[in-house]
Order: C-alpha cells, then sequence, then structure tokens
C-alpha cells in the first residue's frame, strides 16, 4: 500500500489530545476572592474558547482542545463552588483564617488557608485539604501540631 494513503500521526494532533484537568474529589470551598479568581478564570477560558472559534480550528487543534478542556474544567468548578465566608474571629483554625507557627528549626510561617484552586503558598495561601492545613484545622493558639514529621507551635490566628 502507497503511504500516501496512510495516516501518520503528526504532532498537532497528539497534542490536540489532552486529558482533561483533573477535579478534586473534594467540596469546592471558596473564599469571596476565590469565587472571584474563579469567576475571573472562566471568563478567560470562555474568551480563549470564542478565539480558537474564529481561527482555523483545523490548522491549530491544539488551541481548541486546551481552550474547551479548561473551559470544562472552569465550568464545573465555578458549578460546584461553595462560598465560604471567613469568621470575623479566630480563635481556632478554620477556612479562610490566616495561621502563624513556629517549625522546630526556628522558621516561623504564616498561611491563610483557602480553597484548593486559590492556593498559592508562594504568596502565603494554602488549600484546606493540604496535609498542613489538614494538620492546623481546629487548633487554637499555643497547641503544637504534626508537619512535615516535625512539631509545630500555632503562635497566632488571624481572620
Amino acid at each position: 500500500m502507497s503511504v500516501a494513503f496512510t495516516k501518520e500521526g503528526d504532532l498537532e494532533a497528539t497534542a490536540a489530545d489532552l486529558p482533561d484537568r483533573p477535579i478534586s474529589q473534594h467540596p469546592n470551598l471558596v473564599t469571596p476572592q476565590g469565587l472571584a479568581l474563579l469567576e475571573e478564570a472562566l471568563a478567560a477560558a470562555q474568551a480563549a474558547y470564542r478565539a480558537a472559534q474564529q481561527g482555523d480550528v483545523q490548522a491549530d487543534r491544539t488551541a481548541m482542545a486546551r481552550a474547551t478542556r479548561d473551559l470544562r474544567y472552569y465550568n464545573a468548578r465555578r458549578a460546584s463552588a461553595q462560598l465560604t465566608r471567613p469568621p470575623e474571629t479566630c480563635d481556632t483554625v478554620q477556612f479562610g483564617c490566616s495561621v502563624t507557627f513556629d517549625r522546630e528549626d526556628g522558621r516561623r510561617q504564616t498561611f491563610r488557608i483557602v480553597g484548593e484552586d486559590e492556593a498559592d503558598p508562594a504568596r502565603g495561601s494554602i488549600s484546606w485539604v493540604s496535609p498542613v492545613a489538614q494538620a492546623l484545622l481546629g487548633k487554637g493558639v499555643g497547641d503544637t501540631a504534626m508537619v512535615a514529621g516535625g512539631e509545630v507551635e500555632i503562635v497566632a490566628i488571624d481572620a
């Protein structure tokens, strides 16, 4: 059989077959800021999808696949979002609170406990389902917890 009659996989076709972004099995708790970020991401995904539709879909199947995948993800996350307002005062570590703790090695760290999609440890926020947050939730100032194999002491909790 001639090569002209066979379909060879090309890089574009392979790239266009993107797997879905994983959706967490946990409840999708979000702070008001997290909900706003989620809505911005959904709007951006909708815009990217519209832009991909305007272009030559056959020529750039990767852009269309990425836009479709992101649109599915952000639609699902927005639909499942459960707005959870932070408490006005935080006597114990709760969703939406900031917690400061001292590590055994002398480091002091502060994190705000937020939803999964808005978590950014480099900016001082961690997901409520992260191991660090799970170890700290429900504890008060002066309490200790095991975090990453070491003991930490909670020194402050802020709303």
